[in-house]
């Protein structure tokens, strides 16, 4: 089930990209830095004419982020599963709000309405998205560039984990530069915007086996 609330206005393009999804946490975190990167993403995207693609809520960072954006009159689509929107927790001022059935019908559809993604400080939900967007890319199911934006070095042990994958053997070493990190939301936007993503080769090629 999808239910489409509100008017999706086209926005303006920056190089490849009209949308940008943002994978952050429905919490606010421990420290105010969290909240003031999360209002100063939702400026940033507005201020380049890109909308907001997210998770549909009005809570934490979540909610910090859309309503930076709305207010600095930037598009923002919110995707919300409906268990999440039956406990109210979904924005109500949003440019456009879709429910989806479930969470990973939230997510493929989050990745269809996006030409880039970008994490922002969060816990096992924000985690999930970012990885899934990871594989995607390395798979070859979208090409869209992926950042994170390392406040106060949130995704520090993030990179690690990253570097320890490939460096055992597990990931391939050109997926070393799938994602692009900045502390700033400018200057990360402007890396997506240059960046492109690895090519990809065949996972598995069963020609061989």
């Amino acid at each position: 089930m999808v239910i489409v609330v509100g008017k999706n206005t086209a926005s303006a393009t920056l190089g490849h990209m009209r949308r940008v999804c943002v994978f952050c946490g429905s919490s606010p975190g421990a420290r105010p830095a969290y909240t003031t990167a999360a209002a100063a993403m939702g400026r940033a995207l507005a201020a380049r004419g890109l909308g907001l693609v997210y998770g549909g809520g009005n809570v934490g960072l979540m909610g910090v982020l859309a309503d930076a954006a709305l207010a600095a009159g930037g598009e923002v689509h919110g995707v919300i599963p409906e268990p999440l929107r039956g406990r109210e927790l979904a924005h109500a001022g949003l440019t456009a709000l879709e429910v989806t059935a479930g969470m990973h019908p939230r997510k493929a559809r989050m990745v269809e309405l996006a030409d880039a993604f970008v994490a922002m400080p969060g816990g096992f939900g924000t985690f999930d998205e970012l990885f899934e967007v990871m594989t995607w890319a390395q798979l070859g199911i979208h090409s869209g560039p992926i950042g994170v934006l390392d406040v106060e070095g949130y995704f520090e042990p993030f990179t690690a984990l990253c570097a320890r994958a490939i460096g055992e053997g597990f990931v391939r070493p050109e997926f070393a530069a799938l994602v692009v990190r900045a502390a700033e939301p400018d200057v990360l936007l402007d890396r997506l915007a240059a960046h492109r993503s690895p090519s990809v080769r065949k996972w598995v090629d069963l020609s061989e086996s």
